[in-house]
């Protein structure tokens, strides 16, 4: 990325390869893939129950992304134009395969006045800790709390792209914090 005013902007050699890839030039798409498998596959992973899962989202989404190649016009960051085809793919996938219902009441779940991200030494928990307990997450609180926490959506757009109703969301998202916050305090304070 370019560091000017137009900060948004590919830089020249990821505009080649660009280029390229919405000729079909296979050479081009498979450097393309190369460059951003490692980090997506962790973020479909954070999606997704099991790594065969999230193999499955990253394969779909990179089909999905080079066929959609002809309508990135390099305006925004080209990593953030995949990456919401990535979490729309996870989305579709989840919907697709989850036989898990989404239903819990929001007065169901009691969630902490706030999540205790310390250790008893008093140092920051490290991220690989938290995203492994994500990972641990039922299905729908686990893809709410990255829709919301990670992502940054709003519960009327999580609520819109699963198909739930907004208080779900509300609820799963409750869960998740509820839910990761015990995880850490029994982990990490004994």
């Amino acid at each position: 990325m370019t560091e000017n005013n137009d900060s948004m902007q590919v830089d020249a050699e990821l505009k080649e390869l660009i280029d390229a890839s919405k000729e079909n030039n296979r050479l081009a798409q498979e450097k393309l893939y190369r460059k951003f498998a490692k980090p997506f596959f962790h973020i479909a992973l954070s999606y997704c129950a099991d790594r065969e899962a999230a193999k499955e989202v990253l394969q779909e989404s990179f089909i999905k992304i080079f066929k959609s190649l002809g309508q990135y016009n390099f305006e925004g960051a080209f990593e953030g134009w995949m990456r919401r085809i990535l979490v729309n793919t996870s989305i579709d996938y989840h919907r697709k395969n989850s036989k898990m219902s989404f239903y819990t009441d929001i007065n169901d779940v009691k969630v902490a006045d706030k999540l205790e991200w310390f250790d008893p030494g008093g140092s920051k928990i490290n991220t690989d800790a938290i995203l492994d307990e994500v990972k641990k997450l039922p299905e729908g609180a686990r893809m709410v709390f990255n829709l919301f926490a990670i992502e940054g959506y709003s519960h009327k757009e999580i609520a819109i792209k699963m198909h739930i109703s907004e208080s779900t969301s509300k609820s799963q998202y409750a869960r998740a914090k509820s839910l990761l916050s015990s995880w850490l305090k029994t982990e990490y304070h004994g």
